[in-house]
C-alpha cells in the first residue's frame, strides 16, 4: 500500500489531541515523511465488558495513521489484565480470572471497528499478549527484570503515596510495566500510543526496546479527556460514557456536561478541525456562542460516530422532549420521605450505596444532587424547602422525593 507522505496531514496527526511525542516530534515527523510504513500499536486491557471514550481517543489516533497507510495492532491485553495496571491506583486492582478477562474482550474489536478498519487493503491486525507472555518462563523474567531497578518502580507517584499512607506495594504491580514493555519488543514496534497517563509503562517498553531489538520506539500520548480545570470524566461523577451505551444515553450525558468539556472532546474525538476548535474555544470563553448549542453539536457528532446519523437524530429529538419537560424523564421512581432524613440513610435506603461509607464516598465526590444543587455534606438532612417534591440525583439515577 502506498504511504500518505502529505505534511499537513502528518502535522495534523502530531498534532490534534497530543500531549507529548519521544523522542523528538520533528524526529518522527521525519520518519512519516520518508515514505516508510511503521508499524504501531495500543494496547486495552480487558477489566470491563466495554471500551470507554477515553479509549476511543488512542483508538481514533491509531485509524489516522492506518489511513496514511501504516500498519496498526490494536493490542488486548489479556496477559497484562491478570496483573492490573497500578497506574493511579491507591490499593492493588481486584485479580480477574482469564474466563472474565475473555468475556469482557468478547465486544473489543466490534467496537474498535468504529475507527479501525479490520479488512481490506491495509487491515488493523488484533493481538493479545498471551501470545508471548504464556511462552516466557522464570529464567525470562529474571532476564526481562534485570534491565530495571527497584529505584526505577518505586519512583512513581501511586507508589510513593501508598508509602506514605504505609498501604502494601504487592511484588506483581512492579510487573506489570515490564509485562507492557516486552510487548514493544515482541511486535518490534516502531511507535507506541496510549493516554499521557501511560507514560511511565511506555517509557519502560522504549528502553527495552532500546536494549534488546537495538532501535527506537517512539511515543506518542494523547491528552486525558478533562475539562479546561482538569476534572476527568468518570463514573464517580455519572459522566462515563462507554461504547455499548444507548445512543439516547451518550447524547444525554454529553448534554450534562460542563462547558468546560466541550472543545477537547471535539479534539480528541471528532473530525472537526483544529482550527475550528481553536475559534470555538475562544468564542465560550468570550460568551459568543451559546454552550448548549456546541454541546448538541458535539452529542449528536458522537452518536453519530458511535452509531449512525439516524440513532443521533433520534437521540437528539429524545432529548428536546426531555428537555421541554425540564429535563427529567417521565414515569421516574417517587418516593415519599419526611424531611430532616440525613442524606447517608437516604442514599442507603433506596439502594443507591451499599453502606454509609459508600454513600459518604458518594457525597464526598459530588455525585449527589437534591435539585441542581450539588450536595458536598455528608451531614446534610432532607429539606423540601416549602416544594412538594424535589429530585434526587445520583449519576444518571433521578427519584422524585416526595413530602
Amino acid at each position: 500500500m502506498k504511504i500518505n507522505t502529505d505534511e499537513k496531514a502528518i502535522d495534523e496527526i502530531l498534532t490534534k489531541g497530543v500531549e507529548q511525542i519521544f523522542s523528538e516530534k520533528e524526529e518522527l515527523k521525519k520518519l512519516l515523511m520518508s515514505g516508510k510504513q511503521i508499524k504501531l500499536y495500543c494496547g486495552y486491557d480487558p477489566t470491563a465488558p466495554s471500551l470507554h471514550i477515553g479509549n476511543a481517543i488512542s483508538i481514533k489516533k491509531l485509524s489516522e495513521f492506518q489511513k496514511l497507510g501504516h500498519k496498526v495492532i490494536f493490542l488486548v491485553g489479556d496477559f497484562t489484565a491478570l496483573i492490573g495496571d497500578p497506574t493511579d491506583k491507591s490499593a492493588a486492582r481486584p485479580k480477574l480470572t482469564k474466563e472474565e478477562i475473555e468475556a469482557n474482550a468478547k465486544h473489543y474489536k466490534k467496537q474498535a471497528s468504529v475507527f479501525l478498519n479490520f479488512d481490506g487493503e491495509n487491515p488493523a491486525e488484533i493481538k493479545y499478549n498471551s501470545e508471548w507472555n504464556d511462552k516466557l518462563n522464570f529464567r525470562d523474567l529474571i532476564e526481562l527484570s534485570s534491565h530495571f531497578t527497584v529505584q526505577q518502580m518505586i519512583q512513581r507517584d501511586m507508589f510513593q503515596k501508598r508509602l506514605e499512607d504505609e498501604k502494601p506495594i504487592y511484588l506483581h504491580e512492579f510487573l506489570y510495566p515490564l509485562a507492557q514493555a516486552y510487548d514493544s519488543v515482541a511486535m518490534d514496534v516502531d511507535l507506541e500510543i496510549g493516554g499521557n497517563d501511560q507514560m511511565f509503562n511506555m517509557m519502560r517498553g522504549r528502553d527495552l526496546q532500546k536494549t534488546i531489538n537495538k532501535r527506537e520506539k517512539f511515543i506518542l500520548t494523547m491528552k486525558l479527556l478533562s475539562d479546561d480545570v482538569g476534572k476527568k470524566m468518570g463514573k464517580s461523577e455519572g459522566n462515563a460514557i462507554f461504547l455499548d451505551e444507548k445512543p439516547e444515553n451518550i447524547y444525554g450525558i454529553v448534554m450534562s456536561l460542563s462547558d468546560g468539556f466541550i472543545a477537547n472532546t471535539f479534539e480528541l474525538i471528532t473530525n472537526k478541525p483544529l482550527e475550528e476548535i481553536e475559534v470555538m474555544r475562544k468564542k465560550i470563553k468570550d460568551g459568543s456562542v451559546n454552550p448548549r448549542d456546541l454541546k448538541m453539536e458535539l452529542a449528536f457528532n458522537l452518536v453519530e460516530i458511535f452509531y449512525n446519523t439516524e440513532e443521533a437524530q433520534k437521540a437528539e429529538e429524545n432529548f428536546k422532549i426531555q428537555f421541554q419537560n425540564k429535563g427529567v424523564p417521565e414515569n421516574i421512581q417517587e418516593i415519599s420521605l419526611k424531611e430532616g432524613k440525613d442524606i447517608l440513610e437516604i442514599l442507603v435506603g433506596l439502594n443507591l450505596a451499599c453502606s454509609k461509607s459508600e454513600a459518604r464516598r458518594k457525597v464526598d465526590e459530588g455525585a449527589v444532587k437534591i435539585g441542581e444543587e450539588k450536595i458536598t455534606d455528608y451531614k446534610y438532612q432532607l429539606d423540601f424547602n416549602n416544594e412538594d417534591s424535589i429530585l434526587l440525583k445520583l449519576g444518571r439515577k433521578i427519584i422524585r422525593l416526595k413530602k
